[in-house]
This record gives C-alpha cells, structure tokens and sequence, in this order.
C-alpha cells in the first residue's frame, strides 16, 4: 500500500488527508481515530454505493460501528435540498446521535451531500469524506465547501463544514471512466497555475489521462494538489480573501455548467471557463499572452475544450446570478501569469464584455 498524508489545519477543525491505495478497506480504523461514537451512516449515490458501498461497511464494522448505507439517484440533477431532505429523514430514521460520524462516499455531488448532510443534521456531526472519482479526490473533498443547486444556479444554498478526515484511495480510479476522469484534469490544471508551474509544465507534457499512468505518479499529483489547496484554505478558510482564487475559471465555468443543463461535467466547464477568462484578460490587457498560451495548451493536451459556443446572453445571465456577485458587481479571477492569480471586481457590464471576449472564440 502506498500512501501520503496532508494535514489540513483549519480553525474549524484540523484533519489529515490520506492518498493512497488500498485505503478503503481502513476507512473503519480512520474513522475511529476521529469519532468516538457508535454509529456510521454511508451516504453514497446509485452508481458508486453497488461498487464500495459493501466495502466501505464492513470495514466500519470492523471498527465497532453500528453502519448504514443510505443512497440517492446519482448525476448533478439531484443535487437539491429535495435530495438533501430526503436524506436528513433517511439519516435521522437511522437514529445518529452527535456523537456519530457521516460517511460520505463518492464523487464531488455525494461530497456536497453528505458533508451538507453533516452540516445540518442536530446543527453539525462528524464527516468523513471518501472520494472516489478524481475530481473529488484533488478538490471538493478538501476544504469543508458543502453546498447544493438552486434553479438559478450552481453551489447557491450551502455551508462551511470541514471533514473529520479525508480517504482518497486512488484505487478507486480504476472504475472511473475515460470521460470522467478527463474531466476531473480541469480542476487540477487549475490548481498548476494557480501555484505550481513546474506541475503544469510536466501536465502539459504528460497529461495523467493517458494509458499506463504509474500509480505512483497518481498519488504524487493527488496529493500535490491537495497540498496546494491545503495551503490556500489554511490561509483563508470562509473564502474571504486568497481563497477566492480557487475561482479561476469558474465564473464562466458555472455558467456554462449550468446553462448547459449540467450535461457537462464540472472539470470541463472550468476548463473552458479558465480559457475564456484567459483570452478575455489578455485581451483587456489584464493579463499576459504567456499565461494564455500556458493555460490552453495543458486543457488541449488533456484533451479537453477550450471553448464554448453556448449564447452569451444565457451565460451572463447564470454567471450574474453566481455567488461570487456582489451587488452589481462580480468578481473574476485574472491569471496575470502562471502562480500569479488575483481576484478583480468588476461591474457586470464588464463582466459581459469579457463574455463576449473569450467566449466562441
């Protein structure tokens, strides 16, 4: 078994991160180093439960803990407070007390569930976050972000609740389909930029999504890439300065997201959002042409677009209604070069125009 740990030291609640392999079978051993009750519920979605879900629990069990396992449809779509009061009920019938721990396994939608679950559930119980989809694994399950979709957009109802721990066991990876796991590069690409250079170069040039990638190669880029969140989130846990940064890309991102009917995945539309937002800075003079050029080259060499060609009307309108609005402004993420991300207010009519500057290029 090969694995790496990264301490994450929030004021809310400090916890390690394991990546790995064959991490999931110690999900019991994990979870009681951080909880001392009796009882674990699993929540996991219709596609990842028939594949861990048996797994996960018996290891629990093992560990002295009274385990269930309670599903939801699986996709972006059910990502409702319909599905999170469903949930509440399915976990409250299961009888937890405060003393207990939620145990959230899946991709980035079962995260936001079950850590929302955990937020709201007798005001906040213990969360252990398993992710089993590589988007997961390098960012929704590191920071305590839980939240769910509204029909004006993505992420607008949530909170701040940090897990108890994280278990990443990239062997998990190897149900993960081709698309998905191409997917998943967005957010790690944009994790380079943001803070490591030499990561997006070595990215750029040898993109993990390709056959015969070592697993230790996996687990070294994994927990790069929590490393790097890790530092951001210890600086700024409620997103009130730094942390904001983690929003390249997702301005534009969300929005094509959510103007697309969620029918692509989230890694992809913050790829085409970063690129967007790259083009459109440049072109105000905002930003370089180096980090542009940078920045497509390691989405295209992932195989992933670059572009969108939906109406620009549709997508101002979910990006003016995204959380990061303030008033009649909102803010944008600028990569003036590689490891040199800020966060600029802008008005919504410029926010518009850059709209129409880096999209359908």
């Amino acid at each position: 078994m090969s694995e790496r740990v990264v301490h994450v030291s929030t004021t809310q609640r400090p916890y390690d991160v394991h990546v790995g392999t064959g991490l999931l079978s110690e999900t019991g051993v994990i979870a009681r180093e951080v909880c001392d009750g009796d009882a674990a519920c699993v929540i996991s979605d219709s596609t990842v439960a028939p594949l861990y879900g048996d797994a996960v629990i018996s290891s629990l069990c093992a560990a002295g803990f009274t385990s269930s396992l309670v599903t939801f449809p699986a996709g972006e779509r059910h990502k409702r407070l319909s599905t999170l009061s469903d949930l509440l009920e399915q976990v409250a019938e299961n009888g937890l007390t405060r003393d207990d721990v939620i145990v959230a396994l899946g991709g980035g939608v079962t995260g936001d569930m079950g850590g929302f679950v955990a937020a709201s559930y007798l005001r906040g119980i213990r969360v252990v976050q398993v992710p089993t989809s590589l988007l997961a694994m390098v960012d929704s399950s590191v920071g305590g972000k839980v939240a769910v979709d509204l029909e004006h957009g993505k992420n607008l109802a949530g909170a701040f609740w940090q897990p108890s721990a994280v278990i990443a066991d990239v062997g998990c990876l190897e149900s993960l389909d081709h698309e998905l796991l191409t997917d998943s590069c967005g957010e790690i690409i944009k994790h380079a930029v943001l803070a490591d250079a030499g990561l997006l170069a070595s990215l750029t040039s040898s993109p993990i999504n390709g056959e015969g990638i070592p697993i230790d190669r996996m687990v070294e880029v994994i927990s790069e890439n929590v490393s790097i969140k890790r530092d951001v989130v210890d600086a700024d846990e409620t997103e009130r300065g730094i942390r904001q940064t983690l929003n390249f890309g997702h301005t534009i991102g969300h929005a094509v997201e959510a103007a697309s009917d969620f029918s692509l995945g989230h890694g992809t539309c913050v790829a085409i959002g970063m690129c967007c937002m790259a083009r459109a800075t440049e072109s105000m003079g905002w930003s370089s042409h180096e980090a542009t050029e940078r920045i497509v080259c390691a989405v295209r060499a992932h195989g992933l677009p670059t572009d969108t060609s939906l109406d620009h009307d549709l997508l101002f309108r979910f990006g003016a209604h995204d959380k990061k609005r303030h008033g009649s402004d909102v803010n944008v993420n600028v990569a003036r070069n590689i490891e040199d991300v800020v966060v600029r207010r802008v008005s919504l009519e410029e926010f518009r125009h850059l709209i129409d500057l880096g999209c359908g290029a």
